[in-house]
């Protein structure tokens, strides 16, 4: 089943319009957060079937700050530079941690038959 892809057209710092991908939210401190990349039409141009390749990994991805604009709008904030390296080490190595261990669970309760 294909997920629907969340994008946004961004202003960069000289003003040329860019679309982005929003991959995930997550909150951090209590503010809202968004980790995008830039969209590409055409997608991937390499054939791997659903397996990570070079074209894939090497894509930049950027975190945002999500700032709510009126009733059902949202603005994309640049982080500052100290903030954004401790955003990058939550990601990395945070912030999918529940999902990790949910899987290995799984994996482990497949295993034994249950």
């Amino acid at each position: 089943m294909e997920q629907e892809q969340d994008l946004v057209v961004i202003m960069d710092d000289e003003g040329n319009e860019l679309t982005m991908e929003v991959l995930d939210y997550f909150f951090y401190e209590g503010r809202e957060y968004a980790v995008m990349v830039e969209y590409n039409e055409e997608g991937c141009t390499c054939d791997h079937e659903d397996e990570a390749c070079d074209c894939c990994e090497q894509q930049e991805a950027y975190i945002m700050r999500v700032v709510p604009v009126g009733d059902d709008q949202e603005e994309f904030v640049p982080v500052e530079e100290d903030l954004l390296e401790k955003l990058i080490d939550f990601v990395q190595n945070d912030l999918y941690e529940d999902e990790d261990d949910e899987d290995e669970d799984l994996e482990e309760d497949g295993e034994d038959g249950q």
